[in-house]
């Protein structure tokens, strides 16, 4: 008898989110389900450690199939917590599932993205890792798009799982179900987020900042960034790697920067 596959689930927006209770649902379709989220939101922590707090485990269920846990760390703390503390010595999840994450991780935002950083984590266990984005910061948002097309791209991402080093991104647009479009295999769109702070002053009359600013759009109409396709309505996968070296960069520098070496 083939034993069931074994799933690690995660997020940044909190055990509390929504969406990582829809994303447990869909998953457990696919095997044994092991939920550690933290315990408060996380978002914006990209790969962060928490280097000197102390980390508490604490389980919150254990139904056949199931089990659910709290982790008062950042997303990547999480995967560790996860992968070390919920399988036997010496096994590992046979995936990483990270979402579903209320709001878009798209462009620039795959850079600061906690969701992604659990992602990134598992893929330097060499786990196959995912993560999904619903394009909207609604609490309670329609998940229909997620529901009706997970299995489409779960049954591809286990049939032909990333290559070692490399996690894929999916975001939904934030409409109907029967409003998508389609699937559109996609790269990292150009954009970034300008006038990022507002300012404001407290009660003593010292000014304070917070985040604020807007997207600024760097794609041309029709291209494959994966923000742009969005807007249009298609769901973006998009494959990331953990090692983000320039090679072309680091041979056209190795002819023209010239560093003394001793031999």
């Amino acid at each position: 008898m083939t034993s069931r596959r074994e799933i690690l689930i995660t997020n940044d927006d909190g055990i509390d989110a929504e969406g990582i209770h829809v994303l447990a649902g869909i998953m457990s379709r696919y095997g044994n389900v092991t939920v550690v989220a933290p315990l408060h939101p996380q978002s914006g922590r990209s790969a962060a450690l928490s280097m000197d707090t102390p980390l508490y485990l604490e389980q919150v269920s254990n139904e056949d199939g199931m089990r659910v846990f709290t982790f008062n760390g950042t997303p990547v703390d999480c995967v560790k917590a996860g992968i070390n503390e919920c399988y036997p010595e010496g096994t590992q999840p046979d995936i990483v599932v990270s979402g579903i994450n209320h709001g878009a991780n798209c462009s620039v935002a795959s850079i600061y993205s906690g969701t992604l950083g659990a992602c990134i984590e598992g893929a330097v266990y060499e786990i196959p890792s995912i993560g999904f984005s619903l394009c909207t910061h609604d609490a309670h948002p329609d998940f229909s798009p997620v529901l009706k097309y997970a299995d489409t791209i779960m049954e591809q991402f286990l049939a032909n799982p990333p290559e070692k080093g490399t996690y894929i991104n999916v975001n939904f647009p934030a409409i109907p179900a029967d409003q998508i479009k389609g699937i559109r295999l996609a790269r990292k769109g150009r954009g970034r987020w300008v006038e990022e702070f507002d300012t404001h002053y407290d009660s003593q009359g010292r000014k304070y900042f917070m985040m604020a600013g807007h997207f600024e759009n760097h794609e041309k109409e029709g291209s494959n960034g994966d923000h742009w396709l969005v807007y249009r309505h298609y769901i973006s996968v998009v494959p990331h790697k953990v090692d983000n070296t320039d090679y072309q960069e680091l041979e056209r520098l190795g002819s023209t920067w010239n560093f003394e070496t001793r031999p």
